[in-house]
């Protein structure tokens, strides 16, 4: 039976790890007067009782949403008039952060979110600016692989002169290097993880492992697809997937048909529920969303807009969606709601994550 004054130190310790969660054992040591072994004795009863949940100790009150997937620089190329096929077009250009899973980890960052990211990125000036840039909106990046031989993903996204997508390019290579293999090395972030993103830019033997480890985890896993061509990156089984996202081209290719009109989009969705997938949400772009319900399936408008630039707004929404799930809402429709809401907000401004989101906007998004 252990002592008071064990127990006392165990709490204490447990306390120290509260107040700062990426202290050392060393530190813990000489703040208690304990040796490292019996620091690391009690941090594994900790661990034991689940009040841990591995490095770096996270906290079962804690435990953050994490996102694996793309993180990029983006470029976006905007025509000043017309686009004319074939020939030189006046246009300006930006660059910026991007990929889906960065996307995604900012606006839940930017709304108050515990999150961390898994993501390649090259040992370039390119991808220490993208992990620069995430930590200082508050994205977890240690679990990021740097890669010596390889240069950061790049997307490249054309636009006509009303801010409209028309042809993109991108860069992604890199990402077949999250194998199955990488991402054991970051099994105590994916078992510490409440809930776990991840987009279709992984290949489709670390989809799968990320399937079987939230299932045996029991750790809500979303998936969002990232366009048609990347659609067979996604397993047979859909298995122990929480919710897909993916818009009626990706849908479509999923199924391997044409789809006419919500009903045909409706009976593809009860298709991939047959598959495994729990819920799906179907993006129409202007036309709002189509989500799966007990039964069946609903729609709902897309809230005006003004439209200045598209890009980002599909990650926002899916956001939302993380985020709502996240809190324990179980209810589909307000979360996409809140996801048309944030969208609207996003295709209003020009940045690929809109600037002016912050820990009060997700409660402000309008539910009705």
């Amino acid at each position: 039976m252990p002592t008071v004054t064990e127990l006392s130190k165990k709490e204490q310790l447990y306390e120290l790890i509260r107040a700062n969660p990426f202290i050392s054992q060393q530190d813990l040591a000489a703040e208690l007067g304990l040796s490292r072994s019996a620091v690391a004795g009690y941090i594994a009863t900790l661990v034991r009782e689940r009040r841990l949940l591995g490095r770096a100790y996270v906290l079962p009150d804690n435990r953050p949403i994490l996102c694996v997937g793309a993180a990029n620089l983006d470029r976006k190329l905007r025509a000043e008039g017309t686009l004319a096929m074939g020939t030189s077009n006046p246009a300006s250009g930006v660059e910026s952060f991007g990929g889906v899973a960065r996307n995604i980890a900012e606006n839940l960052a930017r709304m108050g979110a515990a999150v961390s990211l898994i993501t390649a990125v090259g040992n370039d000036s390119s991808g220490r600016a993208l992990l620069a840039h995430a930590d200082s909106v508050g994205i977890d990046t240690r679990g990021a692989f740097k890669l010596d031989d390889a240069g950061s993903g790049t997307y490249t996204a054309v636009l006509d002169g009303d801010g409209q997508m028309v042809v993109a390019l991108a860069d992604m290579a890199l990402y077949d290097r999250i194998t199955p293999a990488f991402l054991d090395t970051r099994q105590q972030q994916r078992t510490g993880a409440s809930l776990i993103v991840a987009d279709l830019n992984l290949t489709h033997d670390a989809i799968a492992t990320l399937q079987l480890g939230a299932a045996r985890d029991s750790v809500s896993l979303i998936l969002v697809a990232v366009s048609e061509p990347k659609m067979n990156r996604l397993p047979a089984s859909l298995a122990g997937v929480r919710l897909l996202i993916l818009n009626e081209g990706e849908l479509a290719a999923r199924v391997g048909r044409a789809l006419e009109g919500e009903a045909d989009l409706a009976a593809a969705c009860r298709e991939v529920q047959a598959q495994g997938a729990e819920d799906v949400v179907v993006t129409l772009g202007a036309r709002g969303v189509l989500f799966t319900v007990p039964g069946g399936a609903e729609r709902l408008d897309a809230p005006p807009a003004e439209v200045v630039d598209v890009t980002g707004a599909g990650d926002a929404f899916a956001a939302a969606l993380v985020l709502s799930l996240h809190s324990g809402g179980a209810d589909l429709a307000l979360a996409c709601r809140r996801g048309l809401q944030l969208s609207a907000m996003t295709v209003e401004c020009r940045q690929t994550v809109c600037p002016q989101l912050a820990p009060d906007t997700f409660g402000a998004l309008i539910q009705e």
